[in-house]
C-alpha cells in the first residue's frame, strides 16, 4: 500500500506544486482579500450580496427546511419567486457550502470565488502540460488564463457565476481527445460530458455559449483535423454517448430555465436593447481599467463605460506566444490543433462581436449616401451574432454577447501555451529556465491588477436586527418600492427572517412584481395601502434619505392607519394592520 502511495505520489506530484503555485498566486495578485474573507467582499455591494445570500438560503433550504432551494417561497411574497429569473449557479454554491458552514455564507462566498482562480489556472496548466509535455508551459498559459483581466473584472462586481471559468480547459481537452481519439475509450467521453454539465451547473449562459462554440469547434474538427470523422462510426457513437452521460447533469442546470419559460416568464430582449453589448474589436487590445500601469490611462484616454462586460483584453505576451504557435505550427506536434484552436477563437470572436459592428465601444452606422444606394433605413452593420439572433431559438434570451470572449481567450491561452512550449525547447539548460520565468513574469507585469483596496463589509442593518424580534410572520415592505428588487434587501431577509414583497429582479421581473410595481410606486395613498394590505404585508420600512420632507411622508402615512413603531437610523418602521 505505501509502495503505491509513493507511486502515485511520485507521478502526480506536479500536480500538487501546481496547485500550491495557483492558490500562493492567487493570494498575492489579489491580496490583501485574504484577510477580509470572513466579513468583507472587494469593492461596493453589488451582485455580490446575492450570491452570499444564494449561499445562505441553498444551506439553509437543504439542512434546516430540507426543501428544494429552487424555489424561495418567502421572497416576491405571497406568490413567491423562482431562482431561475436569474442565474441559479449551483456548482459555484455548493463549491463554497463547506467553507459557509464553517464561517459564514461571506467565507463560503469568497472562498468559491478564489477556488475558481485556482481550478482555473489548473485546468489550463494540465491541458497545455497534456499537449506540449511542459510543465513550464502549463504554468505560463495556465497563470494567464487564471488570472485573465476578464475574470478580474467578474471579480471585482461581483459575479460568482461568471467567475466559473474552470470547467472550460478541461470541457475542450475532452472535447479535443474525442476527436482525435483513435481506438474507443470512455476516458474523453467522461471527461467532456462531466465538464460539460458543470458548465451548465454554473451559467446557463455559459452552457448555451459552449454548445455553440462545439458545434463550430466539431465543424472545424471535420474540415482541418479528419474529414473521415464524418463516416466513422466511433466517433458518432462516442459524441452520442457524451451528450448521454450528460444529460443528468444537463437537465438539472436547464429544466428550471424551461419551466419558467414555458410560463411565459422568460421574454426575448429587444434588438436595441442587446445591441449595446455587443463588443468592439478594440475590447480584445486594450488593457483593463484595473491594470497597476496601465489602467488608468486606459480610462481617461477610451469610453470603458462598460468596463466590467467589455473587460476582454488577451494579453500581449498571449498573442505573441500565439502567433509564434502559429507561426511554428508545421514543426509542432499539434499542427493541426492549432489551426483548430484558432478556428475556435475566430468564431467565438465573431459571436462576441454581437449583432452589429461596435467600434471602441459605439455602435457602426452605414453611411447616409451607402445606405440610399442599398435601399436601407436601417443604420446597423449587422454581423453573423444579428442572424442568430432572429433565427436561433433562445438567443434572443440571452443579453450580453461580449462573454462569448472567454472562448477566445481559452483558446488563445492554450495557443500561448504551444507557442511557450516550442520556444523553451529551442534553448538549452539553464537557459530554459530563465526564459520560462521570463515568460511567466511578462505575463504577470501584463495582467497585474492594481491593489485592492476598496472592501464592503457585508452585515445587517440594526433595523432588521429589531424587525427579527417582532411578533407576526406578516411580510416586510421597503419604500420606496423601487429598493425592493435591490440585492442588499434580498440579503437582509436573512436576518429577520419574514417574507419579503421584493427579489433580485433584474433579468426577468416576476409577474407578481411587474402587476403590484406601479400601484406601489405612488405610496403613500389608499390605493397603494389596500393593495398593501392584500399582499398580507405587516411591516412597512421607509427610508427616509430618499424623501425630501420625512415628515409629511410619516404623517401621511398615519392618516392612511399606519402605526409607527420605531425610527432607527433613516429607517421609519410602520406597523400596516390586518383588514
Amino acid at each position: 500500500m505505501m509502495n503505491w502511495l509513493k507511486t502515485m505520489f511520485r507521478r502526480h506530484q506536479h500536480l500538487i506544486w501546481a496547485t500550491l503555485y495557483f492558490l500562493v498566486m492567487t493570494i498575492i495578485i489579489t491580496w490583501p482579500f485574504s484577510r477580509y474573507m470572513t466579513n468583507s467582499v472587494v469593492g461596493s455591494i453589488g451582485d455580490n450580496i446575492y450570491f452570499i445570500w444564494l449561499i445562505k438560503w441553498f444551506q439553509k433550504a437543504l439542512f434546516e427546511l430540507h426543501v428544494s432551494p429552487l424555489f424561495v417561497p418567502f421572497l416576491n411574497y405571497p406568490q413567491g419567486w423562482y431562482l431561475a429569473f436569474t442565474d441559479i449557479t449551483p456548482v459555484m454554491v455548493l463549491s463554497g457550502l463547506p467553507a459557509s458552514l464553517l464561517g459564514g455564507a461571506t467565507f463560503g462566498y469568497n472562498f468559491s470565488m478564489l477556488a475558481s482562480f485556482v481550478l482555473s489556472g489548473l485546468g489550463m496548466y494540465i491541458w497545455v502540460r497534456k499537449l506540449t509535455g511542459s510543465s513550464a508551459a502549463g504554468i505560463i498559459s495556465g497563470t494567464a488564463y487564471a488570472f485573465l483581466p476578464y475574470r478580474m473584472a467578474h471579480f471585482l462586481i461581483g459575479h460568482l457565476n461568471l467567475s466559473g471559468t474552470q470547467w472550460f480547459p478541461f470541457y475542450f481537452m475532452g472535447l479535443t481527445d474525442l476527436i482525435q481519439m483513435k481506438k474507443f475509450s470512455w476516458t474523453p467521453i467522461l471527461l467532456t460530458s462531466v465538464s460539460l454539465g458543470l458548465i451548465g451547473l454554473t451559467s446557463i449562459h455559459y452552457l448555451f455559449m459552449t454548445l455553440l462554440i462545439s458545434v463550430v469547434y466539431l465543424i472545424g474538427a471535420l474540415i482541418l483535423i479528419n474529414r473521415r470523422l464524418i463516416r466513422e462510426r466511433r466517433f458518432w457513437k462516442s459524441l452520442a454517448l457524451t451528450l448521454l452521460c450528460s444529460a443528468p447533469l444537463l437537465f438539472v442546470g436547464i429544466y428550471p430555465f424551461l419551466q419558467i419559460n414555458r410560463l411565459g416568464a422568460m421574454p426575448s430582449r429587444t434588438l436595441s436593447y442587446v445591441s449595446q453589448f455587443s463588443a468592439s474589436p478594440t475590447d480584445f487590445l486594450l488593457p483593463s481599467t484595473q491594470h497597476f500601469l496601465f489602467g488608468q490611462w486606459v480610462g481617461n484616454h477610451f469610453d470603458r463605460s462598460m468596463w466590467i462586460e467589455a473587460t476582454l483584453y488577451l494579453g500581449i505576451v498571449v498573442c505573441a506566444l500565439a502567433l509564434i504557435a502559429f507561426i511554428a505550427q508545421k514543426k509542432h506536434p499539434q499542427n493541426g490543433l492549432v489551426n483548430l484552436f484558432i478556428w475556435g477563437a475566430f468564431f467565438a470572436f465573431v459571436f462576441a462581436l454581437g449583432t452589429d459592428l461596435h467600434w471602441l465601444g459605439h455602435p457602426m452606422g452605414i453611411p447616409e449616401n451607402i445606405r440610399q444606394w442599398l435601399s436601407r433605413t436601417d443604420q446597423i452593420i449587422p454581423l453573423p451574432g444579428y442572424l442568430l439572433f432572429k433565427f436561433l431559438p433562445f438567443y434572443a434570451k440571452m443579453r450580453v454577447w461580449m462573454r462569448f470572449g472567454i472562448f477566445v481567450m481559452v483558446f488563445a491561452d492554450v495557443l500561448a501555451g504551444i507557442g511557450a512550449a516550442w520556444l523553451l525547447s529551442k534553448v538549452q539548460t539553464p537557459w530554459k529556465n530563465v526564459l520560462a520565468l521570463g515568460l511567466l513574469l511578462l505575463v504577470i507585469f501584463d495582467f497585474y491588477p492594481a491593489p485592492m483596496k476598496e472592501y464592503s463589509r457585508v452585515e445587517s442593518r440594526p433595523i432588521d436586527a429589531w424587525l427579527s424580534e417582532q411578533p407576526g410572520n406578516g411580510a416586510v415592505v421597503q419604500f420606496p418600492f423601487q429598493l425592493v428588487e435591490d440585492q442588499d434587501q434580498v440579503y437582509y431577509t436573512l436576518s429577520y427572517n419574514k417574507p419579503f414583497l421584493g427579489g433580485f429582479f433584474n433579468a426577468f421581473p416576476p409577474e407578481q412584481y411587474q402587476r403590484i410595481k406601479p400601484i406601489l410606486m405612488n405610496f403613500p395613498n389608499q390605493e397603494s395601502v389596500d393593495l398593501l394590505k392584500e399582499l398580507g404585508v405587516q411591516y412597512v420600512l421607509v427610508d427616509s434619505s430618499y424623501y425630501p420632507d420625512i415628515n409629511q411622508t410619516r404623517g401621511n402615512i398615519e392618516k392612511l392607519g399606519l402605526r409607527l413603531l420605531t425610527v432607527i437610523d433613516s429607517e421609519y418602521a410602520f406597523e400596516l394592520m390586518a383588514k
